[in-house]
This record gives structure tokens, C-alpha cells and sequence, in this order.
């Protein structure tokens, strides 16, 4: 094929990435008014089955239910927060579709034994981001949110939570937890080509478990250990996996 054509092939992906993105973004729109009511707001509520956990295990005070108030400052908030929400969401939901037409466009390029790895790393790439997502959205974000919600300078202020400032940090946590559960994709495809060995987790796992318990204090300061070895436990038991995907260096 000549590059012309190789461009024209390009074009068609993108097109056909193009396509089903705004199908899944049409369809966000449409069933948004329910995604916010069951899966958006539900850390706002203190029935979260994560708030009823810490509680039942007296990680926090049961008397003192989560009380979050939302409010929309800007008079398009609520319009842009629609269009804006229902694109993520088309974005996560056809994250496959997307990976998959872009590696239909590779694939013919590749030799075989490139192929299977390249599937391996498909599946575990998407699995990975979907179970980093999933962690951001049960764990992560509803602590930080507690905390947060909870924490108090002054008995005089109240807290109201813009509507604006709730949903970036709701993308932000998910979408950076679906991105930080790559780690091991990239740990195994660094692997493949020679330049990461197991050795290098054996040296450096002390050093890793610092670096997690100092990332989980960072995202859940309460103080309390349940809570801090909730968020500690995900994020290192990715070191661990990392190290399995990643073969001994050969002796010379």
C-alpha cells in the first residue's frame, strides 16, 4: 500500500472512532438524568455501602452522617456539566471500541509472534483500566470526599460544595486511578524489550512500600489505619502483579 493509502485507512478509524464515541456520547446524554441520580451522586448519599463499612468497623463516627450539599453557582453549570459528563462517560464506555479499531489499523504491520503479545496487551490493558476505574470510584474518591467533606476550619463555616468543583474531582479520581492501573501493562511491555527485570522490584520494594503508605496517606488523611490500608492495599498489591508480569534478567 502506498502512504496515500495507508493515510486513507487512517481516516476511515478515526472516523469510525469518531462514530462510536458520539453514539455512546448520545446515548450518555440521554441517560445522564439517571447516571447522576445512581452512580454520580451516589458517595453524596451516607447509605454508600463504603460509609456503612467504615461505620459498621468504627473507622468513623456513625453519629455524624455524611451531610453533602451541591450547588450550581453558574447559571450554564448544570448544562455543561450534561455535555461534559456525558462525553467521559462515552470516553470510558468505548474505551475497547477505540483501542481495538486503532489496533485493527496496526495490526497488519506486525508479525505474528507481535500479534499475541499485542492481544495479551489488550486484554490486560483494558481490564486494568476498568478495575483501576472501579477502584477510583468505590474507594478512593468516597474517602477523599468523607474527609474532605467532613474536615471543618471553623464551626462558623458551612460547607456547600459547587457542583463544578465536585465533578472534577470526581473525573480526576477515576480517570487517574483507570490510568495509574496501567502500571503493570507498561511494567510488562518494558519487560518484553529487555529494559525492566524482577530484580529491580526485589531492590526496590522496601523503597515501593514507603511510597505506597506515603500515597495512601496523601489521598486518605483521616488518620485512621482501616482507612489508610483500604487505599494502601490496592496500590501495592499493583507492584506486586507488576513483578509477576516481568521476567529474570538472564545470566551472561
Amino acid at each position: 500500500m502506498t502512504f496515500w493509502e495507508h493515510l486513507d485507512d487512517l481516516r476511515g478509524v478515526l472516523v469510525r472512532v469518531a462514530a462510536t464515541v458520539a453514539v455512546c456520547a448520545v446515548s450518555a446524554f440521554v441517560a445522564m438524568p439517571w447516571i447522576f441520580d445512581n452512580v454520580v451522586l451516589a458517595p453524596c448519599s451516607p447509605d454508600f455501602w463504603l460509609y456503612r463499612l467504615l461505620d459498621t468497623a468504627g473507622a468513623t463516627d456513625a453519629s455524624r452522617p455524611l451531610r453533602i450539599e451541591l450547588v450550581s453557582i453558574e447559571l450554564a453549570s448544570q448544562f455543561f456539566i450534561h455535555m461534559s459528563a456525558a462525553c467521559w462517560t462515552a470516553f470510558i464506555v468505548a474505551f475497547p471500541i477505540i483501542i481495538y479499531q486503532l489496533w485493527g489499523f496496526v495490526s497488519p504491520a506486525l508479525y505474528e509472534h507481535e500479534k499475541r503479545g499485542m492481544r495479551r496487551a489488550f486484554v490486560l490493558g483494558n481490564c486494568m483500566f476498568y478495575l483501576g476505574a472501579a477502584t477510583g470510584y468505590f474507594f478512593v474518591f468516597p474517602i477523599a470526599l468523607r474527609f474532605l467533606a467532613d474536615y471543618s476550619l471553623s464551626p462558623s463555616i458551612s460547607s456547600v460544595v459547587s457542583l463544578d468543583s465536585y465533578m472534577d474531582n470526581f473525573f480526576t479520581v477515576v480517570l487517574l486511578m483507570g490510568t495509574v492501573f496501567e502500571l503493570p501493562l507498561l511494567a510488562w511491555l518494558l519487560g518484553c524489550v529487555g529494559l525492566l527485570h524482577r530484580s529491580f522490584f526485589r531492590r526496590y520494594r522496601r523503597h515501593a512500600i514507603v511510597a505506597c503508605l506515603t500515597a495512601a496517606a496523601l489521598i486518605t488523611p483521616t488518620g485512621d489505619p482501616f482507612t489508610l490500608f483500604a487505599v494502601f492495599i490496592p496500590i501495592y498489591t499493583l507492584w506486586e502483579f507488576s513483578a509477576r508480569l516481568v521476567k529474570e534478567q538472564k545470566s551472561a
